[in-house]
């Protein structure tokens, strides 16, 4: 009915139409926008007029085209920070652009909705761009056929609960470089290499709600330290919380033997490599036609 009325409006002629913008980030916090000289509450989420926020017009076609279309707006702590921005917590976020009557904001319509894709910063401004829902049909789907496990671990294809005793551990942080490397006193009764290949997360701090993959883990006579692939680009403090949880390495040994789960490896441990496929026959190396793996389908 909202739609309905806005159309009815705009038909008059003299018109009092603003646009605004929803920004929801993954952690699930909503952002409000808009270009109107007051703040506006559009489907029941605030839309503040003093963030500088602003959008290009929308290009949209028919078809299945991605749809074109560009957010800039300036950095603030009130807004969108730079930090955040540094951290990745708007990397993914779903946007969501309206038409609204300012005298009326309960007349809206939705004209576009996808994701911001690449940010730009540069003079303490910010220029992100719009993915419309097609987006996703650029990117591969399917089923991908390798010796290794296609699945991550835990999601609804492994069907491993990570939160099983042995599986995860929650520290304190202690010492930590360039917020990639942390060295704990505490082992946890872990083996070296445990956490290698797992998922690493913050829980307090300013840099809660980052993750991370874990790079090595190793263990010595000082303790434990865990090395991450990137930085987790927020300042990490002592005393700040984060769990780290068991790596796999997505080989068919490492299902069976640590996680016992096996019956849902996503692999084909058994399927001939580029080396087989382009094998010739060799004098004094059997080539009776048997199969090529002792054991295989038991």
């Amino acid at each position: 009915m909202s739609g309905e009325a806005l159309y009815q409006h705009l038909e008059n002629g003299a018109t009092t139409v603003c646009r605004a913008w929803t920004v929801t980030r993954r952690d699930g916090q909503v952002l409000g926008f808009t270009d109107h000289d007051r703040d506006l509450v559009v489907q029941d989420i605030l839309c503040r007029a003093d963030t500088g926020m602003t959008a290009r017009a929308l290009q949209q076609t028919t078809g299945l085209s991605v749809d074109n279309s560009e957010a800039i707006g300036a950095l603030s702590a009130a807004a969108i920070s730079e930090g955040d921005i540094l951290a990745g917590r708007f990397d993914g976020a779903e946007v969501r652009a309206f038409l609204v009557n300012w005298a009326n904001p309960a007349d809206n319509i939705e004209q576009f909705r996808g994701s911001l894709g690449e940010i730009e910063r540069s003079g303490g401004s910010f220029r992100a761009e719009l993915r419309g829902l097609a987006e996703i049909l650029n990117q591969p789907q399917g089923q991908a056929y390798m010796p290794r496990c296609s699945a991550v671990l835990g999601d609804d294809r492994c069907r491993f609960h990570t939160d099983q005793p042995g599986y995860s551990a929650l520290w304190e942080v202690e010492q930590v470089e360039e917020g990639r490397v942390f060295t704990q006193s505490e082992i946890g009764g872990f083996d070296a290499g445990w956490f290698a290949h797992g998922r690493f997360e913050m829980l307090t701090g300013a840099a809660a709600g980052l993750v991370g993959m874990v790079k090595n883990d190793a263990v010595d006579g000082g303790g434990r330290r865990i090395e991450l692939w990137q930085s987790i680009n927020a300042p990490i403090l002592p005393g700040d919380q984060f769990r780290v949880i068991a790596g796999c390495d997505k080989a068919d040994t490492t299902c069976r033997s640590k996680f016992a789960n096996f019956l849902n490896f996503r692999g084909f441990p058994h399927i001939p490599g580029e080396d087989w496929l382009a094998s010739y026959p060799v004098p004094g190396r059997p080539n009776s036609g048997g199969r090529r793996i002792t054991g295989a389908g038991q």
